[in-house]
């Protein structure tokens, strides 16, 4: 991976003197009036660029995905088209394709959609998403945090309220309230940088009062992460048969062999 970072570093200095922007704020801004370029127009656009000019703009592409996939942010095609590619949006589904092909060919990544609505991308290996999902156990810290988190939440039947999740890391020694030694701000993690990287939603339950909100798995935590290895991660905890757990050993092994979303140039 020390070249996909490398390239990325490239622009990473840019990148971040960006104001972040609240994500309910980045979903009002949609790309609902980016018209699907036709074939045709795909064609007359091409036609008005040098062949050097639309692979400058696809190595463009690459980097912005890149940048992004440092940090765990999934790519929106509103922010390629206002921030990348600008007067190239009518060839945006060539860009798209010739992209999918670098990171293939270059990188052995493939580019996954995982949200067609508001049209989000992220990067996966190519060789785990043909294998195995890349989280299958915890490999930093952080990543632990996240695995216990998502792993309440797949026992718990898909959403867990906030409160049980604070409580049930505090049973773990992990204070919600309190700077972690390895994780940070615990609190944060969770709510704002997990939520960004669209591996957990976070959503308000409606009529509460005072306002609760609860986790659910986000749509990268679906692309990514290997609900068998969850299943066999509290089998082994529990000292308990992972089949025991009828719902969710039945949940876990109907995806497992079911294929990974197909990049899109949408």
């Amino acid at each position: 991976m020390t070249q996909r970072k490398r390239l990325a570093n490239t622009q990473s200095s840019s990148q971040n003197k960006r104001q972040s922007v609240p994500l309910a704020s980045q979903e009002e801004d949609d790309d609902s009036t980016f018209p699907q370029p036709s074939s045709s127009q795909v064609q007359r656009g091409l036609e008005r660029f040098t062949p050097a000019q639309v692979d400058q703009k696809t190595a463009e592409v690459v980097q912005f995905f890149l940048v992004r996939d440092q940090k765990k942010i999934p790519v929106r095609r509103a922010d390629l088209v206002k921030h990348v590619l600008k007067d190239y949006r009518n060839i945006y589904p060539e860009i798209m394709k010739r992209a999918a092909r670098t990171f293939d060919q270059v990188f052995g990544l493939k580019i996954v959609e995982i949200d067609s609505k508001n049209h989000m991308y992220i990067l996966v290996n190519k060789l785990e998403t043909a294998e195995a999902p890349p989280i299958t156990s915890p490999t930093n810290p952080k990543t632990g945090l996240l695995f216990v988190v998502l792993s309440l939440i797949f026992m718990k039947g898909g959403a867990v309220r906030e409160n049980l999740i604070w409580n049930t890391l505090k049973k773990l020694r992990v204070d919600a309230g309190e700077k972690h030694e390895e994780f940070g701000d615990v609190k944060k993690a969770i709510t704002d940088e997990f939520v960004r990287q669209r591996y957990l939603e976070y959503v308000r339950i409606p009529h509460t009062e005072p306002v609760e909100f609860e986790f659910r798995w986000g749509q990268r935590a679906e692309v990514e992460v290997s609900k068998v290895k969850i299943l066999e991660f509290m089998g082994e905890l529990h000292d308990q048969d992972p089949q025991s757990w009828t719902q969710q050993f039945r949940e876990a092994h109907s995806v497992s062999g079911s294929s990974q979303t197909a990049p899109s140039s949408r």
